[in-house]
């Protein structure tokens, strides 16, 4: 049997012990306070990054995708182990130049087996397409038929977001400034979904209750396949992930996974944010 092996990035919140756990390789995308580079995950952790990142007066964090050498080092150090060929699952191309970089690295490889794939998403849900990928390996699927049906099922990937503030919205360009000010006069909780290499504001409401309340009927609207509940240090993760699991139904409170937003998407989101990462059941 060969042996297929799952590469994806840091963008998709994977934590480095859970990765390991799974088998999957994380590839690490940078992040910069001011003058000081990080790879996100390795040099820099979820935690560590949220401890910097809310420090007063730290510099504004940037992100950047990881350079094609070092997808080509993490698809090389993936042959070397064993593997026949390589899946990599990578952030939107539409949100990041990662997907080229990965492809670049692979262009580096021409003899060998190498599938790139595009998530078309980002945060956890890319996290639930790598893992839907070791999945189909483990079961036996060859290389190409791992990245087809990742790619077919990219598009049943949501994620929902409840942000705390509008402001990393207007720094990363999504609204104005004035939108910004208004919406902190007016305690606006706005809700996104990450769908199909989009972002959109989907509603916004008052207050964190109802915020939470409205994402979780947006989280449920359509059977539930593989759910995960992410959060950059909420202090209503435990009452919003109960509030979800019991309203799914579909899957086991144990098969949901909980993961701390990381240093790859953190700057775009913010402290506080809160939402869940959908792989919808086929139609």
């Amino acid at each position: 049997m060969t042996r297929v092996a799952i590469v994806t990035d840091s963008a998709s919140d994977l934590a480095p012990n859970r990765a390991a756990e799974l088998g999957i390789t994380v590839v690490p995308l940078l992040v910069s306070f001011g003058k000081e580079e990080f790879q996100a995950g390795v040099q820099l952790s979820a935690e560590d990054f949220w401890a910097r990142m809310t420090a007063p007066d730290a510099p504004f964090p940037k992100t950047a995708a990881a350079s094609p050498i070092a997808f080509r080092d993490a698809y090389e150090a993936a042959f070397a182990a064993g593997a026949d060929s390589v899946v990599c699952i990578t952030v939107a191309a539409s949100l990041s130049g990662t997907f080229k970089s990965a492809t670049l690295g692979r262009e580096m490889l021409p003899e060998r087996e190498i599938h790139v794939v595009d998530s078309d998403t980002a945060a956890f849900g890319q996290a639930l397409l790598a893992m839907l990928g070791r999945d189909l390996a483990a079961a036996g699927k060859s290389g190409a038929e791992v990245a087809a049906e990742v790619a077919r099922r990219a598009p049943d990937v949501e994620a929902i977001v409840c942000l705390d503030t509008l402001e990393y919205l207007r720094r990363g360009g999504r609204i104005s400034g004035a939108q910004a000010v208004i919406g902190t006069l007016l305690s606006v909780k706005p809700i996104i979904a990450i769908h199909q290499g989009k972002v959109d504001k989907v509603d916004q409401v008052r207050t964190r209750g109802k915020a939470r309340e409205r994402a979780i009927e947006f989280v449920t609207s359509r059977p539930i396949e593989r759910l995960a509940i992410f959060h950059s240090i909420s202090p209503d993760l435990d009452e919003f992930r109960s509030a979800v699991i019991a309203r799914v139904g579909t899957v086991p409170p144990a098969e949901v996974e909980t993961a701390v937003i990381g240093p790859s998407i953190g700057p775009h989101l913010g402290p506080g944010a809160l939402g869940a990462a959908m792989l919808y059941r086929e139609v």
